[in-house]
């Protein structure tokens, strides 16, 4: 099931985000601290993104935060992963704009084949200049 989120909800979506994000990037842990992560998610994920949870009963389990043309977040636990949850939030931002990118890290390769999978192409590639130093890939997707 999803819900759009609240202001309420970014806690736990900071702490999705963080717990997701060590799992597959173990080597950037620790990049932020759970206060910078709630900051952030409660600032600039919220005021600027739509934000949908996926929910396994009541629990958040997963997220994703979207604006016209971009999914800034998108992100599931490690022990929801593999239900489809992520296909659902994928598909919700998918419904809302025709075209839509995203960032995400070239060696985080399972990240890379469910947005191929989902239709997603890649179309460029950085060598880290970003926050995390870390090479990154642009995907982008257009409804046929």
């Amino acid at each position: 099931m999803l819900r759009r989120l609240t202001l309420e909800d970014m806690d736990t979506a900071a702490v999705i985000h963080r717990t997701a994000f060590d799992d597959r990037l173990p080597w950037l842990m620790g990049l932020h601290t759970p206060e910078e992560d709630r900051d952030y998610f409660r600032g600039p994920v919220f005021e600027t993104c739509t934000v949908w949870g996926a929910l396994r009963g009541q629990r958040i389990v997963g997220f994703i935060a979207f604006r016209e043309g971009w999914i800034d977040q998108l992100y599931v636990l490690p022990d929801a992963q593999g239900l489809g949850l992520g296909r659902m939030l994928l598909d919700r931002a998918k419904g809302s704009w025709p075209i839509l990118k995203l960032w995400t890290f070239q060696a985080n390769s399972r990240a890379r084949a469910f947005y191929e999978a989902a239709g997603f192409e890649a179309i460029d590639e950085t060598d880290g200049d970003n926050e995390e130093q870390e090479p990154d890939v642009l995907y982008r997707w257009e409804r046929a």
